[in-house]
């Protein structure tokens, strides 16, 4: 594998860890404020999050070339409400897609054919993430402030599976 590649991949991997660092931390203030099916919706969000880096990972390895893992800060660790959390729900999938479609354009720019074929599932899974993200945040901002409309959301949440 190039190096141009493997260095976008080994970023890859560190934002995809970053990603679930945020979701945790979005748990942590969902469950602080009385949300626990938004806590867990967070956390099931996070361990995606870093299947998603250790398949990266994985793959990195099996190509033989070094993962190099890389510094990742502190998420945003405070909000405002439950529909800050999701529009930066949104915002973090949203750019996650991008980051996903600059490393797929830059392995075919690079005639890297098998890290292509590698990251089609990731376009397919960020189309998904887009979409779910996108209509938690609908939902939320149909209720408003209607407790009894936010908790029959924060119950469905709560029975997400991994």
């Amino acid at each position: 594998m190039n190096s141009i590649i493997t260095d976008a991949l080994n970023e890859q991997i560190k934002h995809e860890f970053a990603s679930a660092y945020a979701y945790l931390a979005m748990a942590a203030w969902c469950d602080l404020s009385s949300y626990p099916g938004f806590a867990h919706w967070m956390r099931v969000q996070a361990q995606e999050e870093i299947n998603h880096g250790l398949r990266l990972f994985d793959y990195v390895n099996d190509r033989g070339a070094l993962v190099q893992l890389q510094e990742i800060g502190a998420p945003q660790a405070e909000f405002a409400s439950i529909i800050d959390i999701l529009e930066s729900t949104v915002e973090q999938e949203s750019a996650q897609t991008e980051r996903i479609l600059a490393l797929y354009r830059k392995a075919r720019e690079t005639d890297a054919i098998a890290t292509e074929v590698q990251l089609h599932w990731f376009v397919n899974e960020q189309v998904e993430e887009e979409k779910t993200a996108e209509t938690l945040l609908q939902q939320v901002r149909r209720v408003g402030q209607d407790m009894a409309g936010l908790l029959v959301i924060d119950r469905r949440l709560a029975a997400r599976q991994v």
